[in-house]
């Protein structure tokens, strides 16, 4: 049957319908882009719609109390997080109360007092209470508050298309060349021409079988890295305790509560309260259990004899030992009444405040938030009469694509917005991933509206024929085979492989074991991967645009371990010169800390015909613009295209 390849023209396509996507596209709008559209591979499917924990987590500049705040502390805090540019950092706290305030407008229901105070609370790896949430389903309301904004301004939205190339000639964007997944039949593609391209499709997901992102949480960085976009920092990512049916991040009031850590065989036998095995005192086991509330993320800083120690016990007894592990909220850690009055002052008083200091996990949770209950109720799993099985899952990427501080990329017309983008370093504080968001797509919509679309749009005949025969070869990928598909057994095998050489544990063997392997994957891709089903066509591109994103990660990974870089973030690189966490611990986990040698450098890497170019650089400073009103003023109808 005939491959049907259909062209349309849009000056600026946002891809991607979450929150970073839909802010985007309504921003544009604000700002009077009309030649505009939305390329969703499907408008229910990614992270910000399907994903959360017990209250997802908004970090913006503090709006209530006497506690002081200010644009630039934000800023110095979000800087402090190691690797991260200044002009970003400044960027993301000037623009938080501002787009803060906007998605309250649009309707996200964040809770303020009687006052009108947007009230506020301490997520981890912050020094104040600049967090806010509106209960499990933060990024869910707030991708569906902006839709219906895009919805009402009657931006076109290209439903079941899967962006499968960015056409690139000359570091300038030309064109997107999509898969019409709407069609099962046959083989159709449809090459959308664009000026400005804005990636808000969440990180590469895909990656990792031990992820706690939705099924439907695939990402396409490997398709920017074809294009020739640089990424930055791909080393960083965060790692934590997830349930896995559903899949859900089980971190602040589930841990608070105190719930009993409980392993099993594979049938689910043999009950062990295994980190009792490890501390002497029930006492330690509970006060490391409710720091992971606020201490969620595995911290490679926080394994000696801090509370990421149960990360690693729990990564122990499923990856180490094949066991099961699960969370028990029917009894209290080490079978006893918790001592609440010989709990650390922190845990004591928190506790205190919240009127939890009785019973069981269950009853202290139903107490302090139910909703984290219910969800698990609508999913099936009903915490009053069942356990909840977790292991240590991916979680979000803080590297990505590499922008300036108008998140544009290095190639032109390319902008990333969202977790695509780069722009958190090694720690960050949490939450801060939906402000980034909001205010990235600020950014980008900003410089198209008021820079890129001053000027005419031209293409060359040159381009335009460069990139129809670039189409063509992509295209050409769909064809199917005789023989039964394999599409899912090399999936399997490339996902497992990633979790064990890139998780959370890293070491050079295994990292370049996994580059070597995932290479000749790529090399062999079209004679070893067979369809036989159009309908298999989307996981085929994705499967590619995945193994793209592999090697260019582990390539990262593995020149930062070569260059001496050592356990930071949510990484251990293992070393046999380092130090084990404890006396208990297996050899595996002997480490040595980075210790900040790299924390002012920030790694870049581009991916060319044979390999990875990685380049090292300072991070950027935070700027010290100039404050005098009248200046700033003329510089802001200058920028606007205002009369002066």
């Amino acid at each position: 049957m005939a491959t049907v390849l259909i062209e349309k023209e849009v000056r600026t396509l946002v891809v991607g319908t979450g929150a970073a996507g839909y802010a985007a596209a309504v921003r544009l709008y604000q700002y009077g882009v009309r030649d505009l559209a939305i390329l969703a591979e499907n408008v229910e499917a990614g992270t910000s719609r399907n994903t959360g924990s017990d209250k997802q987590t908004y970090y913006k500049l503090s709006l209530a109390g006497k506690e002081a705040d200010s644009v630039r502390g934000m800023a110095e805090d979000l800087f402090r997080g190691q690797c991260v540019d200044g002009d970003l950092a400044l960027c993301e706290a000037a623009l938080s109360a501002r787009c803060f305030y906007y998605l309250t407008e649009l309707g996200v229901p964040f809770p303020d007092n009687e006052y009108g105070e947007y009230i506020g609370y301490q997520t981890d790896h912050d020094r104040g209470r600049r967090a806010s949430s509106v209960g499990p389903y933060t990024s869910k309301i707030m991708t569906e508050c902006l839709e219906r904004e895009a919805g009402e301004r009657q931006i076109p939205v290209l439903n079941h298309m899967q962006l499968i190339q960015l056409l690139v000639k000359d570091e300038k964007v030309h064109g997107a060349l999509c898969l019409d997944k709407s069609v099962t039949d046959r083989s159709k593609f449809v090459l959308i021409w664009c000026e400005n391209v804005v990636l808000a499709t969440g990180g590469p997901a895909g990656m990792y079988h031990d992820s706690v992102y939705p099924a439907s949480q695939l990402g396409s960085n490997g398709i920017a890295f074809e294009a020739g976009v640089k990424g930055k920092n791909l080393t960083e990512w965060q790692f934590g305790m997830a349930s896995l049916k559903p899949r859900w991040n089980v971190s602040g009031t589930y841990m608070q509560v105190l719930p009993r850590f409980i392993s099993t065989d594979r049938e689910g036998k043999n009950e062990r309260e295994f980190l009792m095995d490890y501390f002497e005192e029930p006492g330690k086991v509970q006060y490391l259990t409710f720091l992971k509330g606020y201490q969620w993320p595995f911290d490679s800083g926080k394994i000696f004899g801090g509370s990421s120690l149960i990360d690693l016990l729990v990564y122990q007894e499923t990856i180490l030992k094949g066991r099961r592990v699960f969370l028990d909220f029917l009894h209290n850690p080490g079978g006893e009444t918790v001592a609440f009055e010989k709990l650390p002052e922190e845990a004591r008083e928190y506790l205190r405040s919240a009127g939890a200091c009785f019973g069981t996990p269950i009853e202290r949770l139903l107490h302090m938030n139910e909703p984290a209950v219910s969800f698990y109720l609508e999913h099936g799993v009903d915490l009053r009469e069942e356990m909840l099985e977790i292991a240590v899952c991916v979680q979000h990427n803080n590297g990505g694509l590499s922008t300036d501080c108008h998140w544009q990329t290095n190639i032109e017309g390319i902008f990333a917005v969202g977790e695509v983008c780069g722009s958190h370093g090694v720690t960050r504080p949490g939450g801060t991933a939906l402000n980034a968001g909001q205010t990235g797509a600020v950014r980008a919509a900003e410089y198209i509206a008021f820079v890129r679309n001053r000027m005419p749009w031209k293409q060359s005949e040159e381009a335009r024929k460069f990139c129809v025969e670039k189409a063509g070869k992509r295209m050409k990928l769909l064809a199917l085979s005789e023989e039964k598909s394999n599409l899912g057994e090399i999936w399997e095998k490339a996902v497992l492989r990633m979790s064990r050489a890139a998780g959370m544990i890293r070491n050079e063997e295994g990292l370049e074991a996994a580059l070597e392997e995932t290479t000749k994957q790529l090399q062999h891709f079209e004679a070893d991967v067979r369809i036989s089903d159009y309908r298999q066509g989307g996981m085929l591109y994705h499967l590619l645009d995945m193994l793209i994103s592999q090697k260019v990660y582990l390539s990262a990974m593995l020149d930062y371990v070569r260059r001496g870089g050592g356990s930071r973030g949510s990484a251990l690189y293992t070393s046999p010169e380092g130090e084990k966490p404890g006396e208990k611990m297996p050899e595996l986990y002997r480490c040595r800390m980075d210790e900040g040698r790299l924390g002012g450098m920030i790694q870049e890497i581009r991916l060319l015909p044979k390999e990875c170019l990685i380049t090292w650089r300072p991070v950027r400073p935070i700027p010290e613009p100039d404050y005098f009103f009248e200046n700033q003023w003329k510089a802001f109808r200058e920028r606007r295209g205002q009369e002066i």
